[in-house]
């Protein structure tokens, strides 16, 4: 049966106050703000990063300091916004200092992606960094090679097409790459178009 998108939502709600519950790992101990997504649960897009970082654990949402600026003019010049996308991270915790994420934490926080992943059923999920990669191909693989290719995956009981692309905060120390950067995204824009895939609720 399908769920709307408001059933939607109020299931996303409810796993957020679910989360702030959460003590399934010490991230729990330094966090400020539980960071579960944002953007369109209706949308067949999902853009998955790796963790909170600071700004994210200040205002409890994904991609809101630098790197987000820079995620967002990505995906503006290819004519989206975060209104057509649904955009989450691997942990939902911010790990201290933006250090990497451990592999326990990782554990931890993987039964909320795919619960994610089974509720709002995204045909397309964009990759955004190594930890993201791994959740949904496999541990090792190096994105310099894989950048900017389509893949097919089976996740959280769901067949899907992964785009796999650099984290935006990884572009913002190495600028040259932000042409490239900027052609996964245009192959987004085109997987989205050929696809003929739901952006918005209509």
């Amino acid at each position: 049966m399908e769920v709307s998108c408001e059933e939607k939502r109020a299931l996303l709600s409810d796993m957020l106050v679910e989360l702030q519950n959460c003590t399934r790992c010490p991230l729990h101990l330094s966090r400020t703000n539980v960071v579960l997504g944002d953007g369109n649960p209706c949308s067949e897009v999902m853009l998955v990063g790796e963790a909170p970082g600071r700004q994210e654990d200040l205002q409890g949402k994904p991609f809101v300091g630098k790197a987000g600026q820079l995620l967002d003019k990505m995906l503006a010049s290819v004519g989206l916004s975060r209104e057509h996308l649904y955009i989450t991270n691997v942990l939902k915790c911010r790990p201290p200092n933006n250090r990497d994420p451990l592999p326990e934490e990782l554990t931890s926080c993987k039964p909320f992606l795919i619960r994610q992943v089974r509720l709002l059923e995204p045909k397309v999920v964009l990759t955004l960094g190594r930890y993201s990669l791994w959740t949904f191909l496999s541990r090792g693989v190096k994105i310099s090679q894989v950048r900017g290719k389509l893949f097919y995956a089976e996740f959280a009981s769901k067949k899907l097409i992964v785009l796999p692309t650099f984290h935006p905060a990884f572009v913002l120390r190495n600028p040259k790459y932000e042409p490239i950067y900027k052609r996964d995204f245009q192959k987004l824009r085109e997987l989205i178009d050929t696809l003929n895939l739901r952006l918005s609720q209509d």
